[in-house]
């Protein structure tokens, strides 16, 4: 099992020794890959802009989100091809991704190939860190008949935070950022850029700062951007125990 951690694109640190830091930068776009089930294949362009070859690993895991948290679980129903190359110098690869399960989708199924950096010993020097990067692409296929998001949301107050539930009882997910939240006109909480998805029949939660503490009860105003739209919904605020 993977968790949440991969999945933003995140630097993993290979340290040499304590000192200066050196990075490459692998590029991987698209940045998600949406498809429906009678499409069996998609490519990634994988571009290697550094000044030395670098080697990668790509693996696909089944993204799934439960109670609120997610994590990414083995699967060999969507596998990519090939999971291991080189990358010459200021070059481009393709990288396929495959459904190799035949079983019908009725909603929508997500998934996350994650491209990792892989070390190369030989370019081991005393006092430099390696900055090894990962990027997490999101897929998924979507049946014909596939329910748009329904998003319900809730909030409780836990201490300085603002927990933020969201559930979606659609077949599709909903892609959530420039998030704000407002009590009677007072901006409680914000992320500016992406928060999250919740994906089809699940539910998603996240703690957020709050802009200043207080004892706020009722209702608030959530406002958002996302995929399928413009996000304004109203919830109930309450105060864990």
């Amino acid at each position: 099992m993977v968790r949440r951690s991969a999945f933003a694109a995140i630097a993993l640190f290979w340290l040499a020794a304590g000192g200066a830091a050196q990075a490459s930068s692998l590029r991987v776009s698209p940045v998600i890959v949406d498809l429906p089930t009678s499409a069996a294949a998609a490519t990634l362009s994988l571009r290697n802009d550094s000044q030395a070859p670098l080697n990668i690993q790509a693996r696909v895991f089944r993204w799934v989100q439960s109670n609120g948290t997610e994590r990414l679980e083995q699967t060999d129903e969507v596998v990519a091809s090939p999971p291991l190359a080189a990358l010459r110098s200021k070059a481009d690869y393709a990288l396929r991704l495959v459904r190799v399960s035949k079983a019908p989708i009725k909603g929508e199924a997500s998934y996350r190939v994650l491209v990792d950096e892989l070390p190369d010993p030989t370019a081991r020097r005393p006092g430099v860190v390696t900055l090894l990067m990962r990027q997490s692409i999101p897929i998924f296929f979507s049946g014909a008949s596939a329910a748009p998001p329904s998003v319900s949301w809730s909030a409780t107050l836990r201490g300085r935070s603002l927990v933020l539930t969201a559930q979606n009882a659609g077949d599709r997910r909903l892609r959530i950022s420039a998030l704000t939240v407002s009590w009677n006109g007072q901006l409680l909480a914000r992320n500016d850029g992406l928060l999250g998805y919740v994906l089809g029949h699940s539910t998603m939660r996240w703690t957020l700062p709050l802009r200043r503490a207080g004892a706020y009860r009722g209702p608030i105003e959530i406002i958002a951007t996302s995929d399928s739209g413009p996000v304004r919904a109203r919830a109930t605020i309450g105060r864990s125990n």
